[in-house]
């Protein structure tokens, strides 16, 4: 299974550190050449490898870690996304629901990303916090998931809890995706909420 960062911003960076942690190996690319960020990701760790984004989408599971306007672009970097596993970090702040269709957001990158199963996930969290260790106080940090591909879920829940999280699946896009989402001006209410699950 490989792995992909796309967006390497505060967001990007942060779950850049979990693989690190964890000595996963994930490639991490922007629009902009590799060679620009190529310190950043070697200050993180080996197995953070900078790739110019054409070479980085090739990979089973996409972090989508860019600006929600940016994911358009980042959708014409590929062919064709069957197959893939992409992971919607974005967050569409002050976009207008109109713009969306009245759907939620992860739905509208849904379409742009035809033929991949779609998590929404890790977007929750300040760029700040998902940054820290994710085991915490002899418990661990609690990252939400929603889709409406159940098995895509399981298979991103199986990754968080690698990563050192403690995934919770909130069910479809439509519903416990509006928990985790922004809308026009306002965040679901599952947002900004740094929760820790301990085991029994």
């Amino acid at each position: 299974m490989s792995y992909a960062i796309i967006g390497f911003g505060n967001i990007g960076k942060a779950l850049a550190k979990a693989f690190a942690r964890k000595g996963i190996k994930v490639s991490v690319a922007t629009t902009r050449a590799p060679e620009t960020f190529a310190a950043d990701a070697a200050a993180i760790g080996p197995t953070i490898i900078p790739k110019k984004l054409a070479e980085a989408v090739t990979a089973d599971i996409i972090f989508l870690a860019v600006r929600f306007e940016s994911h358009p672009e980042v959708a014409k970097a590929h062919a064709t996304w069957q197959g893939k596993t992409i992971v919607d970090v974005t967050n569409a702040y002050g976009v207008a629901p109109e713009k969306l269709g009245g759907q939620p957001s992860s739905k509208f990158v849904a379409q742009a990303f035809s033929g991949a199963r779609l998590v929404k996930g890790f977007n929750h969290l300040i760029a700040a916090t998902l940054d820290q260790d994710p085991a915490m106080h002899g418990g661990r940090r609690v990252v939400f998931l929603a889709s409406d591909d159940d098995a895509a879920a399981a298979e991103i829940g199986a990754l968080a809890e690698n990563l050192g999280f403690s995934p919770i699946k909130l069910g479809g896009l439509s519903e416990g995706g509006l928990l985790i989402q922004a809308r026009g001006n306002s965040w679901g209410h599952l947002i900004f909420k740094d929760l820790v699950k301990f085991d029994r």
